[in-house]
């Protein structure tokens, strides 16, 4: 017997917990046909439906790693150009001084850049847009997690490691390129 709560509610949690559509099992499980991927109308019922649901999240997870690869390969030409942008300033502030080799705020200015490299709205614009997708991507994969159906988690992990097999030496490339 299932113990009671004083208005009659059992509060076990040994057990599946009841949704609209059906049952979530709160364990790992290869279960078919009772795992709600991200909208009431995405439950793969047949095993075809799910092999295509393990094989569109092992893709997301790729995409995942292809734009994190991008991401850093992006970083570098960008501090890149943030130097030649500020050498050009430097340059035309040389140029109307012509008495003066180098300015007196040269050496903290370029001390500053290495640390805070200037706002380019169109570096800093997609460098939020893609991180506002990594994020969104990862939002995503905590909630099939949370499905606890273990072909979604293995899809994604398989995803993950294979799109950091093939993408990941441009990932790290770039943070050692500075």
């Amino acid at each position: 017997m299932q113990a009671r709560d004083s208005d009659g509610m059992i509060m076990s949690m040994d057990g599946a917990m009841d949704l609209a559509s059906g049952d979530m099992l709160t364990y790992l499980h290869f279960t078919i046909g009772g795992d709600i991927l991200w909208f009431e109308g995405w439950v793969p019922q047949g095993p075809g439906a799910m092999f295509g649901a393990c094989v569109g999240l092992f893709l997301l997870a790729l995409v995942d790693r292809w734009i994190a690869a991008c991401r850093a390969m992006m970083e570098v030409h960008w501090a890149k150009r943030a130097q030649i942008a500020y050498a050009n300033k430097l340059n035309a502030n040389g140029d109307s001084e012509k008495k003066r080799t180098v300015p007196p705020s040269t050496v903290g200015n370029a001390l500053l850049l290495r640390r805070a490299p200037p706002f380019i709205p169109a570096h800093d614009i997609v460098r939020g847009i893609l991180h506002a997708g990594q994020a969104a991507f990862t939002f995503a994969f905590m909630l099939v997690v949370m499905t606890f159906q273990l072909g979604f988690i293995i899809s994604i992990i398989v995803g993950l490691g294979v799109g950091e097999t093939l993408f990941g030496r441009y990932a790290h490339a770039g943070t050692t390129l500075h």
